[in-house]
């Protein structure tokens, strides 16, 4: 099906106040960054956090599903917490915390 680019938007908008919050297409999805880390996904008009030991109390009572096929369960942000910006951003930056930096990427060579 696809997310509507004004849902990713509105998310972006919604996320803004946890840091440097931005969604990158991806296979017609959209990948969630805060502070340069992947730490979420946007399919199907969904919003899906990554999976971290670390945010576990966090997202006990969330249901889960897999934002793309063979993908582990991930929580899911229904749109009646997202209200709560405390919690939101809490569960963003613990996240975000718990996930490793991504590796720089090698540049490329032209060929000559």
């Amino acid at each position: 099906m696809g997310t509507d680019p004004s849902f990713a938007e509105n998310i972006v908008d919604l996320l803004g106040p946890a840091g440097a919050v931005n969604a990158r297409k991806m296979f017609g999805e959209y990948g969630l960054y805060l502070d340069g880390k992947m730490v979420g996904l946007i399919c199907d008009d969904t919003l899906f956090i990554k999976p971290v030991p670390e945010t576990d109390a966090l997202t006990a009572d969330l249901e889960r599903g897999s934002p793309y096929p063979n993908a582990k369960p991930h929580p899911i942000i229904s749109e009646d917490r997202w209200d709560d910006m405390d919690w939101l951003i809490q569960l963003l930056r613990q996240t975000w915390a718990a996930l490793p930096m991504p590796k720089p990427k090698k540049p490329k060579v032209k060929p000559s």
